[in-house]
């Protein structure tokens, strides 16, 4: 990505980003519909409030290969092979270790989690066996975010996308054949999405093994050499940490909504899925951003960089008008997907959260832009800080308005928290833009 159109470059690589996340987000989403469609309104409530605990539990995990992974892009660019090889390993250390002491750490406080969070005692058994399913299968989860993010640091978003596509497909056959036919409930969903995401982790390995040598370990890429974990988890911890803190604020409003009740917490669910794939335009073009920048500062190419984040920021601009249009005018029908249009009073619930969040949807898009870029370039603290400016927003909102204003006031908490994620974003990447204008930065 150091060479050629930016424009062109960038549109190419996320495109099969976005249908990767988009297939992704697709085994929560199905798992939902399914049971929506075959249990009732009692387990799409149940599965719909895991949405932000998953995103927190998997988003740590994804935002940490994240961040290895822009340490290998950037020596990727700077043509730094073997350097790059033994980050690789180093790499797979740590997701590893992490993804066996969560699994652990889950497990243990799957129940008083679930009674923070507010979970209803007749919801209870079908959230926590649920998610005790997906805590088990979190090494696969680990693994495969880990070799999708490697094949992305070197500019392949395609395949991990085609690995995506075949496990997608072999989750809803499982989740219809374990719920429909097999009669395991809620549980069953879970099944379906672990082994899935198994399926992806071991096409990535073999396409890997197959088709990069580049990639390819030897004994000595695993020897430890002082620094290389810091290194790592300097760029890993912030980026991990940013999506942990997003999505701990989600969990803060996952637990005002589940205050209203199964109908509120179904209606709300519903919408939130419907956003997240509409917002995968945005989640991509970061991830690409990230990509992007990350290898034509390995290239000490800032100019690039500068063109790369203000096209892609017009881009999404232009995008976020369109999300506008879809769930202020669609955002009724698309519930459909997930419940029967009798269930009037849960439709009306996701319209009420569509109708007041909408007009945010420029923010929300511009911090995909600011926040990975500067992550492309190294900075971890800012954009973290970013998420805790996000947390603190929703937060308040959600200690001002849970329980003594309608749902609407709680829907509030989404585009305070877009907002006042900018207000530590813009100003430092055109400071650090300004700064390096004109400067040779060289990768020590």
């Amino acid at each position: 990505m150091t060479v050629g159109n930016p424009v062109r470059l960038i549109i190419q690589f996320m495109i099969p980003m976005f249908l990767g996340n988009v297939f992704q987000q697709f085994y929560n989403i199905v798992d939902s519909i399914v049971a929506g469609q075959f249990i009732g309104v009692d387990a799409l409530a149940a599965i719909g409030s895991t949405g932000s605990l998953m995103f927190f539990v998997t988003g740590w995990l994804n935002g940490l290969s994240s961040g290895f992974a822009i340490i290998v892009a950037q020596r990727f660019g700077a043509k730094k092979y073997e350097d790059m090889r033994h980050f690789v390993a180093m790499s797979i250390y740590l997701m590893m270790g992490f993804a066996v002491a969560m699994t652990i750490g889950f497990l243990v406080f799957n129940i008083p989690i679930l009674r923070l969070m507010n979970s209803p005692a007749e919801l209870m058994d079908d959230v926590a066996g649920y998610m005790g399913i997906i805590y088990a299968g979190l090494l696969v989860t680990a693994a495969y975010n880990t070799l999708a993010a490697f094949l992305r640091a070197l500019g392949d978003s395609k395949s991990p996308l085609y690995f995506l596509i075949i496990s997608a497909g072999i989750n809803v056959v499982l989740d219809v054949v374990l719920i429909r036919f097999a009669g395991m409930g809620v549980e069953g969903c879970a099944y379906a999405t672990v082994i899935a995401q198994a399926v992806s982790a071991i096409c990535c390995l073999i396409y890997i093994i197959k088709r990069y040598p580049i990639l390819h370990l030897k004994k000595e890429n695993f020897r430890l050499q002082q620094g290389s974990f810091g290194r790592l988890l300097s760029l890993g911890i912030p980026m991990g940490l940013q999506f942990s803190i997003t999505a701990i604020g989600t969990i803060i409003v996952q637990s005002a909504v589940n205050i209203y009740g199964a109908t509120y917490m179904a209606g709300f669910s519903a919408a939130g899925k419907i956003q997240n794939i509409i917002g995968m335009v945005a989640v991509s073009m970061g991830a690409t951003i990230a990509t992007y920048v990350g290898q034509n500062r390995g290239a000490d190419r800032m100019d690039r960089v500068k063109q790369g984040v203000k096209y892609s920021w017009i881009m999404l601009l232009i995008w976020s008008g369109i999300e506008m249009l879809l769930v202020y005018f669609g955002g009724k029908y698309f519930t459909y997907l997930f419940i029967s249009p009798s269930q009037t009073d849960v439709i009306q619930v996701s319209v009420t959260y569509f109708r007041t969040v909408f007009w945010a949807y420029p923010f929300l898009c511009t911090i995909f832009v600011f926040r990975n870029a500067l992550q492309g370039m190294g900075y971890g603290l800012v954009p973290m800080l970013g998420g805790v400016f996000e947390l603190v927003a929703r937060a308040t909102i959600v200690l001002l308005v849970a329980g003594r204003t309608s749902f609407a006031g709680v829907c509030l908490a989404d585009p305070m928290a877009w907002i006042a994620a900018l207000i530590p974003l813009i100003p430092y990447y055109f400071y650090v833009m300004k700064y390096r204008q004109n400067q040779s930065y060289n990768i020590k």
